[in-house]
């Protein structure tokens, strides 16, 4: 059940980042997070009365509300890397991203990896550098042959921040329920809305537009609940790994709806990436 949960929630989270860079192609990123974000939380209320009873404490609210920070920042900068970048490249980018946060953390609090992590690690390193080898001929990538295109900068930005989002729903409780992603809703939503009106940004959208934030939104809500429940249950090394494999998902769509293309090195970097996530965290 551990297993299916985590990967559930890989295949979600990948349609939900695969209509998040759709719907950042035709509105500001500040007005699809709002409304995503926004969206997640009214699902989430919306089922609260119908979910077990459960009660959170004070530590469970605060790593809640320390999630919503680092998981609006994480889905900020990825929604704005698939605007500006090709999908099937800033998708695993920030999976290996992600990985590496946990193990890095493991590492500091005195864990020792096996060698076969170190691997892992290594070979991440080396999928960020081949994806980054973008062409002037390669469909939705900037920069030029061998430097990291914008779109794979704030790929690396925002895996750092989807980690340190993994680990903080990781620390809640579960006597807590969901009541932690409420609180991590609840306060990226505050948190854009506010920065939305000092940075005077337009959270206007267009209806096609809209439905893409909703439905992405509702998704990723989906998502972040089956990881949540996977991590209570089981190791969160494993849970972790199968969730960081959602860029499958987004590579798929992407391929199948878009008719995305990469070049060999690129091609070289996904499949490195796709591994890298298997070997970091065994």
């Amino acid at each position: 059940m551990i297993y299916v949960l985590a990967l559930a929630s890989a295949a979600v989270y990948g349609a939900a980042d695969f209509l998040g860079g759709l719907a950042s192609r035709r509105a500001s990123t500040f007005a699809f997070v709002i409304v995503s974000q926004l969206a997640g939380l009214i699902l989430l209320a919306a089922l609260t009365p119908v979910l077990p009873d459960a009660q959170a404490s004070s530590r469970d609210l605060a790593w809640g509300m320390a999630a919503g920070v680092t998981g609006g920042a994480g889905v900020a900068l990825l929604y704005r890397a698939l605007a500006v970048g090709t999908m099937a490249v800033v998708a695993p980018t920030t999976a290996v991203c992600a990985v590496a946060i946990p193990v890095l953390a493991s590492i500091a609090l005195g864990e020792r990896p096996s060698l076969r992590v170190l691997a892992g690690i290594a070979l991440a390193i080396v999928a960020i550098v081949l994806v980054s080898r973008s062409t002037p001929s390669t469909p939705g990538t900037s920069g030029t042959p061998g430097t990291p295109g914008t779109g794979v900068g704030l790929a690396l930005m925002s895996g750092v921040a989807i980690g340190l989002f993994y680990l903080s729903l990781a620390r809640t409780s579960p006597d807590a329920g969901m009541w932690p992603l409420v609180g991590a809703r609840t306060v990226s939503v505050t948190l854009f809305s506010g920065l939305a009106v000092v940075t005077r940004q337009t959270v206007r959208m267009e209806r096609p537009a809209l439905r893409l934030a909703v439905v992405g939104g509702t998704l990723d809500m989906l998502a972040n609940a089956l990881y949540l429940i996977a991590s209570r249950m089981g190791s969160l090394s494993v849970v972790v790994t199968l969730s960081s494999l959602y860029p499958a998902s987004t590579v798929i769509l992407a391929r199948l709806v878009l008719g995305e293309r990469l070049n060999a090195w690129q091609g070289a970097g996904i499949a490195c990436a796709l591994v890298a996530v298997v070997l970091i965290v065994g």
